[in-house]
This record gives structure tokens, C-alpha cells and sequence, in this order.
């Protein structure tokens, strides 16, 4: 199905004389290589009005007019599923994930999604990447995600995400009383024996986390973290590197262990949190129609409202 959008893409400098799909590769990184050669050759992909074959050069200049059709091979299907949405205008939607919830299909969970349910609400997003997706969290963190409508914003908040211009704040309770702030800049990649972990490795990806202390208890923190990157995990990655492993983490929170002297509330509400108590409470871009700046907070949910309420009630704020 052909989705009445078109975009437009001047091939740079720095990709002149790379063939087609190289260098569409390179421009439309949220595209696959093999969706994009099969537009090439099915005559939705033009330069400069013409058809090319995908091994033909390009050159600095051209104009490239991308018009996308819906993957109905891999098509995801639009479910009911109700959506919590903060902000909603033509170009983008902010909406609020609950956790438990997956953010697109994927191995284990290909209904039931945060896509599917975006789907439902605005059919239209079957054309773009995800379903206008820019960004995900984890199935078990809460909060805020932003979504592209239209290609061109799509194209907009991809490349400000790229550059790091996102505003990405979190809320998370982790273990341990921490007495100052600080940052984490730790290259993460894939486990070395477990594959759908990540960890702290030499080679990897740099990453960039940002804290800082916003409530502390006796022996847990409330902290402000703030993303420079966004890989995969890495806030709890990070937090489980310097010690202070994010409460709930049934990953990278190691052996559960009972604080001494705890209350028997204190105790229940511990060991009941099984999700990582992590919230994406603040999300902020630079709006891709009308340039301005742009952000949206988002209280904490009630199960991580609860636990900071217990904690505060079982040991005295510092």
C-alpha cells in the first residue's frame, strides 16, 4: 500500500559517487537495506526524476524522492490497545508507556505492542518506520516515547536524536546511599555468554550517563538521570557498574538481599517491585515544523510512587 507522503533527501557531498543503495543506506539508516533496494527497483525511489538500478552512482546534488509502501510481508497488525497520550498534533505524538509493555514486535511478543496499538490510533503510521517510532524503552521501564507522523518529522527527530539533541530525563530508585552525583562513560556492548545482556566492554559503543541525587533514603537513592547516549540498557548497565544497581532489576540487580533491621512493609514492598524501578519521566525535542523548543514531564507511576513512599516512611530523608 502506497502512503501519500514523499520525502525528499539532496544526496551530500561526503556520499557522491557511492551507488543508490549505499547511499541510501547511509541516509535512511531506519529503513533496511533490503526494503529500500526493493523501492529502488520497484520505481519509488526516483534521482532527479529518474529510475535508477541500485548499483548506479550518485551524484552531490541530486535529488532524491523517496515515496515508502507499507511492508505488507511483515505487516503488524493494528490492535486495540489503549494508549495513554500526552501531546498529539499533525506532525507527532508523546505517549505515556505503561510498564509491561512491549514497545514493537519482536521474538516472544509479536502482538500485544506499543506498535500495534499505534497502529489502531492512526493507521496512516503504517507507511513510516515502527509505526513513526524514534526511539524505544525497555518492556519493564515506564514513561515517556515520542512518535513521528509524517515522514519528514520521522526524518527530524531520527537526525536530532543522532546528534544527542534529545532531552532525556529518568527517575530511578537504586540501591545503595549515594551522597553525590556524577556521570558514567562506559563503552556497552553485547555480554560476552549471554546475548540478550549488555555490559561494560573495551571496543563497545560509547555510552554517557548522567545522575545526579534527588531524594536519599537509608540505604536507596532517588536519582535524576540524564542520557548524552542511548544504548541498549545502558542507564541500568551503568547503574549496576558503580555499584548501585537500579531496584527491581531482575537483569543486572545481582542476588536480591534484604536490608537489616527493614520493616515488614518495608520488606513486602521490596520484594514485590519486580520490574527495574526506572521511569523516562521527561522527554524534550525541538518541534520539526515550527522549530521550537518542546518538552513534556510525566509524574512517576503508582507502583514506583509507592516504593518511594514506604522508603520515606521507613527511613528518615537525609
Amino acid at each position: 500500500m502506497k502512503i501519500d507522503q514523499t520525502l525528499e533527501i539532496t544526496i551530500p557531498q561526503e556520499l557522491s559517487g557511492f551507488r543508490l543503495d549505499q547511499a541510501l543506506a547511509e541516509m535512511c539508516p531506519e529503513y533496511s537495506r533490503s526494503r529500500l533496494k526493493t523501492w529502488v527497483i520497484s520505481g519509488d525511489i526516483r534521482v532527479d526524476g529518474e529510475i535508477l538500478r541500485p548499483k548506479d552512482k550518485v551524484k552531490s546534488g541530486e535529488l532524491v524522492l523517496l515515496n515508502p509502501v507499507a511492508d505488507t510481508s511483515s505487516e503488524v497488525k493494528a490492535e486495540s490497545i489503549e494508549l495513554n497520550i500526552v501531546y498529539e498534533d499533525e506532525s507527532l505524538l508523546v505517549v505515556n508507556k505503561p510498564a509491561g509493555l512491549v514497545v514493537h514486535p519482536a521474538v516472544g511478543n509479536w502482538n500485544g505492542t506499543l506498535q500495534n496499538a499505534l497502529l489502531h490510533h492512526d493507521a496512516s503510521l503504517e507507511g513510516l518506520p515502527r509505526a513513526g517510532l524514534v526511539h524505544r524503552i525497555d518492556k519493564d521501564t515506564s514513561g515517556l516515547l515520542m512518535v513521528a507522523r509524517t515522514l519528514t518529522a520521522h526524518k527530524d527527530l531520527v537526525e536530532q536524536l543522532q546528534a544527542r539533541a534529545f532531552e532525556r530525563e529518568y527517575l530511578a530508585v537504586v540501591r545503595g546511599y549515594m551522597t553525590a552525583g556524577g556521570s558514567v562513560d562506559k563503552p556497552l556492548a553485547r555480554h560476552p555468554t549471554d546475548r540478550k545482556k549488555y555490559a561494560v566492554r573495551g571496543g563497545g559503543k560509547q555510552a554517557i550517563t548522567h545522575y545526579r541525587v534527588d531524594t536519599r533514603f537509608a540505604k536507596h537513592t532517588l536519582l535524576k538521570v540524564k542520557l548524552e547516549t542511548g544504548r541498549t540498557h545502558q542507564i541500568r548497565v551503568h547503574m549496576s557498574h558503580i555499584s548501585h544497581p537500579i531496584v527491581g532489576d531482575q537483569v543486572y540487580g545481582g542476588r536480591f538481599k534484604m536490608m537489616a533491621n527493614a520493616s515488614e512493609l518495608l520488606s513486602d514492598t521490596l520484594r514485590a517491585f519486580k520490574r527495574q524501578a526506572l521511569h523516562a519521566a521527561r522527554l524534550g525535542v525541538i518541534h520539526p515544523e515550527s522549530g521550537e523548543a518542546i518538552a513534556w514531564d510525566c509524574p512517576l507511576p503508582d507502583d514506583m510512587k509507592n516504593l518511594v513512599k514506604v522508603l520515606g516512611q521507613e527511613t528518615p530523608v537525609q
